[in-house]
């Protein structure tokens, strides 16, 4: 199969990559992208190492020696040395108009036959109210937490 993501590393990445490796206190994951780039560099003064002999050489998976390609021919050599951001974007369920609702309700009497409320009251009682679709009692307890 023909690699996609081909690395051609410049004399001054080179340099700067080799220093990187060389250096005395650099993170491991660093050191380790920083290697296996030095490794899989096809240019003339590169090592030209295949995918499945990094990857043995550094105990990680081809896959991996694919996303760090792959970064450095999208991103560039910054974003291939460092770790990558999550892509996923989590909403809020509990924001802040509903978390006043939520300490509304947890403020006021507990309903018939209950001494006080408990998390899942709360959570079906707000979905009840219809402030929220659906809400786990978990995530009215770290919300009741972080207000104290």
């Amino acid at each position: 199969m023909k690699k996609k993501y081909i690395v051609r590393l410049t004399e001054t990445e080179r340099n700067e990559l080799t220093n990187l490796i060389h250096k005395g206190k650099v993170a491991a994951q660093k050191r380790l992208h920083a290697e296996v780039l030095l490794k899989a560099d096809v240019s003339e003064h590169g090592e030209r190492w295949r995918d499945k002999k990094i990857s043995e050489a550094f105990g990680v998976s081809t896959r991996t020696v694919e996303r760090i390609r792959e970064r450095l021919v999208e991103q560039g050599l910054e974003a291939a040395l460092n770790k990558a951001k999550p892509s996923r974007v989590k909403s809020k369920t509990i924001d802040g108009e509903n978390e006043a609702h939520l300490i509304a309700l947890t403020c006021s009497e507990a309903p018939e036959g209950r001494s006080r409320w408990t998390l899942r009251l709360l959570s079906s009682k707000m979905v009840e109210l219809g402030y929220v679709e659906s809400v786990s009692y978990e995530t009215i307890r770290q919300t009741l937490k972080k207000t104290s």
